[in-house]
């Protein structure tokens, strides 16, 4: 299996793992500039949710049965979008140019879709105090998003903002977390995603 060194949080930087799929699951590094509070949708009947300035990580996947689809690349460019005529993040453009020298998507449309708020980590994303910093990209039909957001939420180098934030799709977990220990956390998931290398397709 071929992957890239993981990469510091601080620059906007990608690591792929696996190859010939266009789905799987990933990991956003988001900085967030300043404090802020925000209401995730219906979450917590709207009440707002104090997010400190720092870094986050969100955990998400991407899967779908149509083999000309490039649902995985997608989903992750669809997050670097904002809403409106907000600018989009500045991960995005080199983000596009990447995932069409892996693979993963054959062409990027110039215009940027229009973006609608629907995912809680939308209402994060949006706001012009966050940045994705960096993408892990895991190329997998299965379904891994379970089994990081388990190792995830029990490191000791990550604090969930709210239970089940992030997670309105999933059976349990938390999606979106506070790095409070960021070299531990990029050690275990190097790690972690090796150990599930033997699944990935090749």
């Amino acid at each position: 299996m071929k992957k890239q060194p993981f990469n510091p949080l601080s620059t906007p930087k990608f690591t792929i793992f696996g190859e010939n799929c266009r789905m799987g699951s990933y990991i956003l590094f988001i900085r967030v500039e300043k404090k802020l509070n925000i209401s995730f949708g219906r979450f917590q009947k709207g009440t707002p949710v104090l997010v400190e300035a720092g870094e986050y990580l969100y955990l998400g996947s991407a899967l779908g049965n149509r083999p000309s689809a490039a649902p995985l690349a997608a989903r992750l460019l669809r997050h670097a979008s904002r809403s409106g005529m907000l600018r989009a993040h500045r991960i995005r453009r080199p983000m596009a140019k990447r995932f069409k020298e892996a693979g993963l998507v054959d062409a990027v449309p110039r215009k940027i879709p229009s973006k609608h708020i629907h995912w809680h980590a939308d209402c994060l994303l949006d706001r012009l105090e966050a940045e994705i910093t960096g993408v892990v990209a895991i190329r997998s039909p299965l379904r891994l998003e379970e089994a990081l957001s388990l190792e995830l939420g029990l490191h000791p180098g990550t604090r969930p903002l709210a239970p089940r934030l992030g997670a309105q799709d999933a059976k349990s977990g938390t999606h979106l977390l506070r790095l409070t220990d960021r070299t531990a956390v990029e050690t275990m998931l190097m790690e972690k995603i090796t150990d599930l290398s033997a699944l990935l397709p090749t």
